[in-house]
């Protein structure tokens, strides 16, 4: 969860009000905030929700609590004026980083806190939301150290040089790459690249090599910088967007004024930023039904306005806009939760369920209790892992392509880290055991957990099977220790199987079985393939099975 570090004093000024120790406690609420760490005047800041990145900021926090206290309602309103700046994108950064957006915003009073402020905002949106400036990677210049237009260009290693910041000597490309800190930290990002992005005025003076560092002279914002030009870039307008609307919003409500800027790619032209509202509808039944609250239309009206939307209340549907820096909102349900928020939990009056029942586990969960305690029984190690993974680990990784496995995917995921659902668990096994290659051998681990599977038939597309998953890394892992681990778990479940020989990418050819049971088959078990290793950068053996719990389920109750 993000940390941000503020200032008290520069926090009383943006919301207009000031706020004792147990009043800033309590406001926080609304931001899911808790203070971390204070000194003086400096409070450490932990921000639970990891889907706002607009409010990493002092800005973003000061933002929602204004509407809160009574002081603005509904969407921040920022002015845009027409762009006076182009930005020329070359055809050659296709397949290196081929996507920017940009801004210019005039009229900032960058005093040092405003200064320490617009920096880490910068490094959190970098390093959370642009997944450690992959997918963002932002910059910041003084806007008079330029001569417009703005050429985004890809130059080979040796072509250019330039000072990077906080250097006094002019490096080519790859010698950043070899010998700056950022360059260093950064160069995987470049990896097998034959060309490298740069950022270049009309008089040929260099701004940037993103994702990895500024030059010294026009990357460098300082107290005396009045106007910025900001630029994102990445492969993916939908990540760059929100984190170029973040930043301009959080230095418009610094007083800039904000200039949009014309980007020109080989196949057309946008205008960015854009901080036109979307639109979504909430249904005021199932506002009520999933809230508990008998809440009045006007009621509704005036808690979604303190949480920062603009509404039209039309009878039983409600129609808001969100502010274009939020990406999060994706479902009626995320516009209830800040209702709620605004409302406040502890204000809702628990009430007793006026029925009699009685909790118990359901078949599956009791089936697998036993399960576990068998795998326990084995000797091995349960872990748990999230259901949300990526294609890269889920697929790619593993020696697949997303014709062998149908994935289902997130719309408009805040991270490619968390994307797609997982199909099946052996992924999440090997990713575990190459995070921790430093540790004692042998390693025998397991898992149990639902997978999400396409159905076509099935109301939602989709099936939630829970699986077992294990696997052994060590010297001696092959497939005739893991036929007796899944020999172990069939004897104790009174189940026979058979094996049927198959290929698999995933496993070692010819190492690699098809399990099944009176018919029906509910496993794979193998000796993970070489390459699968050192895409996870282990270099010990491993062996591993997938058994299909609910489906043994069933085959134990006929």
């Amino acid at each position: 969860m993000p940390t941000i570090e503020i200032s008290l004093h520069d926090l009383n000024n943006l919301v207009g009000k000031h706020f004792t120790e147990k009043e800033l406690e309590k406001a926080l609420e609304y931001v899911k905030g808790e203070i971390e760490d204070r000194d003086g005047d400096r409070l450490k800041i932990e921000i639970a929700d990891t889907n706002r990145p607009d409010l990493w900021s002092i800005e973003g926090i000061a933002r929602e609590l204004r509407s809160r206290f009574g002081k603005e309602k509904g969407i921040p309103k920022y002015e845009i004026k027409k762009p006076s700046m182009k930005v020329i994108v070359d055809k050659n950064l296709e397949g290196i980083r081929p996507k920017t957006v940009c801004a210019v915003v005039r009229g900032l009073n960058i005093t040092e806190e405003v200064l320490f402020q617009m920096i880490q905002l910068q490094e959190k949106v970098c390093e959370t939301f642009g997944r450690k400036r992959k997918e963002v990677a932002l910059g910041v210049y003084d806007y008079h150290k330029i001569k417009p237009p703005i050429y985004y260009k890809a130059y080979k290693p040796r072509d250019i040089k330039f000072v990077p910041l906080e250097f006094s000597e002019e490096m080519h490309l790859d010698e950043i790459l070899q010998r700056h800190p950022k360059g260093k930290e950064y160069a995987h990002l470049l990896k097998g690249k034959k060309m490298y992005p740069i950022f270049m005025d009309s008089s040929g003076q260099v701004l940037s090599m993103p994702p990895i560092i500024n030059s010294d002279y026009t990357g460098k914002v300082t107290t005396e910088t009045k106007d910025v030009f900001i630029e994102c870039s990445g492969f993916d307008l939908k990540y760059l967007i929100p984190a170029l609307n973040i930043m301009v919003s959080a230095l418009a409500d610094r007083g800039g004024k904000i200039e949009s800027v014309e980007v020109v790619y080989p196949d057309g032209k946008i205008v960015t930023p854009d901080l036109t509202p979307k639109k979504i509808e909430i249904d005021v039944n199932y506002l009520k039904s999933l809230t508990g609250l008998d809440l009045s239309l006007a009621k509704i009206k005036d808690l979604l306005e303190k949480s920062r939307y603009d509404v039209i209340v039309k009878k039983e549907k409600i129609a808001v806009c969100h502010p274009a820096y939020r990406q999060d909102v994706m479902h009626q349900v995320d516009v209830i939760e800040d209702l709620i928020i605004t409302y406040g939990y502890n204000n809702i009056e628990p009430i007793i369920p006026k029925i009699s029942s009685k909790g118990e586990l359901t078949e599956i969960n009791n089936f697998v209790k036993k399960v576990t305690e068998i795998m326990i029984g084995l000797g091995g190690q349960e872990i748990m892992s999230y259901t949300l993974t990526n294609k890269d680990d889920l697929l790619i990784k593993m020696n697949l392509n997303e014709n062998e496995m149908k994935v289902i995917e997130v719309d408009s995921p805040v991270s490619k880290n968390w994307s797609v659902f997982r199909t099946w668990i052996i992924p999440n096994l090997i990713e575990f055991l190459g995070k921790n290659t430093h540790r004692e051998y042998p390693q025998q681990i397991f898992e149990i957990g639902e997978v999400v599977v396409y159905d076509e038939k099935a109301e939602t597309k989709a099936r939630n099977p829970v699986r077992l998953a294990w696997a052994l890394a060590d010297k001696d892992a092959n497939f005739t220790k893991a036929k007796q681990a899944l020999n172990f778990i069939m004897r104790n479940l009174g189940l026979n199987y058979e094996i049927e020989s198959i290929e698999h990418n995933s496993f070692i050819n010819g190492r690699v079985g098809r399990i099944s049971v009176n018919g029906k088959k509910v496993a794979y078990m193998g000796e993970i393939h070489p390459q699968v290793l050192e895409n996870f950068g282990i270099e010990m053996p491993v062996c591993a099975f997938e058994l299909n719990l609910s489906d043994l389920l069933e085959l134990l109750k006929k």
